[in-house]
């Protein structure tokens, strides 16, 4: 989900969020140096980004980012919702989706479609109530929608714990990488709020550079 910064795309609170975590984390004062030059970027159009979130639903980072190239290329890079729900399961299947995920995709470009959802609300509303409209959706669970939260809304203290790439940061960076539950997870987590979301972006950003 990265793409290239610009200063114009960086939040307003990244240098205040990022200067904040460095004093109080003694993990993020070493990584968050490395990636000066980078922030989160806000992704593309609603649609795209859960649909996106979709296609990475408990698979790797580099097999769901083969698939969504896949997808771009047969879609768009920024395809009419009503356009993706006019194509068949067994089309989308080709592209290497399983056949539930080929149903949430379309069963969502159904709902933009046929507006059944309200994107231009999100803004004015609060986390965990976005968190339920989207939840309402079929294929969307509390991960999906917090990949939307923290790409499409940019919110800044979103935690989500269901994501293996910030378990394996937390386990890599403060447990010496012993596994970790989502209870140690989120005590670790208690000294980022409230710019959760900007300690996670970092985690995820040190496992690219991270021995293996």
């Amino acid at each position: 989900m990265a793409d290239v910064s610009t200063i114009e795309d960086k939040p307003h609170f990244w240098d205040e969020a990022s200067a904040q975590l460095m004093r109080r984390d003694r993990i993020l004062k070493k990584v968050i140096p490395q990636h000066r030059s980078e922030w989160l970027v806000a992704s593309s159009t609603p649609f795209m980004t859960l649909a996106r979130a979709i296609v990475g639903q408990q698979v790797s980072t580099k097999a769901a980012d083969a698939t969504w190239v896949r997808f771009t290329e047969r879609c768009g890079r920024r395809p009419a919702p009503a356009k993706v729900a006019a194509i068949s399961l067994d089309e989308l299947r080709e592209l290497g989706l399983s056949r539930r995920k080929c149903e949430y995709i379309v069963d969502l470009a159904t709902h933009f479609a046929e507006k059944k959802l309200r994107p231009a609300a999100w803004a004015s509303m609060d986390d965990e109530a976005v968190i339920a409209d989207l939840c309402a959706i079929r294929g969307i669970g509390r991960w999906t929608a917090e990949m939307f939260l923290i790409f499409s809304l940019q919110r800044p203290d979103v935690l989500p714990l269901d994501d293996v790439g910030l378990l394996k940061a937390i386990s890599l960076h403060y447990f010496s990488g012993e596994p970790v539950s989502r209870f140690e997870a989120r005590e670790v987590a208690q000294a980022w709020a409230p710019w959760r979301t900007v300690a996670t972006w970092y985690l995820w950003r040190s496992l690219s550079v991270a021995p293996k």
